[in-house]
C-alpha cells in the first residue's frame, strides 16, 4: 500500500510517499519538499504549493494520505500561515480523492519512536531504520513527512490487528 505523508507549510511543504510491502517491509518511493519564495503574494504561494501536490498524486497515485495535524505554542502568524498550506494540501487530496488521516506530533512520535516525547534527532534516526536509508532524510521538513506517513502504516496495521482479534 502506498501512503503519502505530508507536513504542511507555505514556505516548505515536505512530503514521502511510503510503501508498505505485502512481507511489510517499509520502502520509500519518493520525497521532498515543495517550496515557495518569501516575496510571492500569498495566493501564488498556494498555487504552487496546490499544484505540486496535485503533480505528486497523479504521478504516484497514493491510496492513503497522513497530514500533520496543527499545533503551534505562541506565534500565531506561523500557524495562520501553516493552517493556509495545510488547507490546500487537505484539497489537493480531496480532489484527487485519497483518503485522509491526521496526527498530532505527539502521535507521530509515539508510531515512529515509541515516545511522544522523542527528540527531533530520534525520530530522524527512527525514519532512516525504518525506511533502511543509508543517511537521514534531508531537508527536514521531508523527513517528517515520511515520519507521517510511516505512523499512518503503523496506525493502520494496529487497526487492522483489532479488527481481527474482535
Amino acid at each position: 500500500m502506498l501512503v503519502i505523508g505530508i507536513d504542511p507549510g507555505t514556505a516548505s511543504t515536505g512530503f514521502g510517499l511510503v510503501e508498505e510491502r505485502p512481507n511489510r517491509d517499509l520502502a520509500v518511493v519518493e520525497f521532498g519538499v515543495i517550496k515557495t519564495s518569501a516575496q510571492m503574494s500569498m495566493p501564488e504561494r498556494l498555487a504552487i504549493l496546490y499544484e505540486g501536490l496535485t503533480d505528486l498524486l497523479a504521478k504516484h497515485r497514493p491510496i492513503e494520505a497522513a497530514v500533520e495535524k496543527l499545533y503551534f505554542q505562541k506565534n500565531v502568524r506561523t500557524a495562520i500561515s501553516v493552517a493556509q498550506g495545510r488547507g490546500v494540501a487537505l484539497l489537493a487530496l480531496a480532489r484527487a480523492q485519497v483518503a485522509v488521516a491526521e496526527y498530532t506530533p505527539l502521535e507521530v512520535k509515539q508510531a515512529v519512536a515509541g515516545y511522544g516525547a522523542a527528540a527531533k534527532g530520534q525520530i530522524q534516526q527512527m525514519v532512516r531504520t525504518l525506511l533502511q536509508l543509508d543517511e537521514i532524510p534531508k531537508p527536514d521538513d521531508a523527513a517528517d513527512a515520511l515520519a507521517i506517513a510511516i505512523c499512518h502504516l503503523s496506525s493502520m496495521r494496529t487497526r487492522t490487528l483489532y479488527r481481527e482479534a474482535g
